[in-house]
């Protein structure tokens, strides 16, 4: 069986389209099966059109959580999602709707949690003075980046760094890992146990 992914996300896609490349290739275990950003006209739509997967834009502007979020469902149940993962998703969803997407909601965040949360995580991480930062994939829960952890990337902090030289590093480790962790979902190897996350081993023949 082939797991099928929604993803939201309300920018340029490039986490969107690492998964894209990622589900294209020979014996994937999971397939994007719709994309929905609450922006117009981003790239993200444009990767999403040119892969083929359909694509909506639900624009949470006018509207009410509620109703955003009821919009947003009904397009997930139409394409059948069993995975919904946000990629540069910049909305915060209800505690309804996360508890309704519980242990099937997942984020990727530019920081090694539990340090750096929310918006700009990669200055966070420069003006703090830290050695190290990174990424990281977690299950989504009613917090604010708060949820079990998945997996994470190292990547070292250069003295020259600068914001945009150290998320062009950050953001190459998304992209190999986020792509992995819907792997590792996808062939059922992910179980969640209180705060951990148990990664299974594939059987051996």
């Amino acid at each position: 069986m082939t797991l099928t992914v929604g993803v939201l996300a309300s920018g340029s896609g490039t986490n969107l389209q690492a998964i894209l490349d990622a589900c294209a290739s020979a014996n994937a275990p999971a397939r994007v099966g719709v994309v929905i950003c609450n922006v117009p006209g981003v790239r993200a739509l444009e990767r999403a059109g040119a892969a083929g997967v359909p694509h909506h834009v639900v624009p949470h502007v006018g509207r009410s959580r509620e109703d955003f979020e009821a919009l947003l469902q009904q397009h997930l149940e139409q394409h059948g999602v069993e995975l919904l993962v946000l990629a540069g998703f910049m909305r915060v969803l209800t505690s309804d709707f996360v508890r309704a997407w519980s242990g099937r909601l997942i984020n990727i965040h530019p920081s090694l949690l539990p340090s750096f949360t929310g918006l700009h995580a990669i200055r966070q991480a420069l003006d703090y003075g830290v050695r190290w930062t990174g990424c990281t994939v977690h299950f989504v829960d009613e917090g604010v980046d708060t949820g079990p952890i998945i997996a994470q990337a190292v990547v070292p902090i250069q003295a020259d760094d600068t914001e945009q030289t150290l998320h062009a590093r950050v953001q190459r480790e998304e992209h190999r890992l986020l792509p992995e962790v819907v792997r590792l979902i996808a062939e059922g190897r992910v179980r969640i146990d209180g705060r951990r996350v148990l990664i299974a081993d594939l059987p051996t023949s």
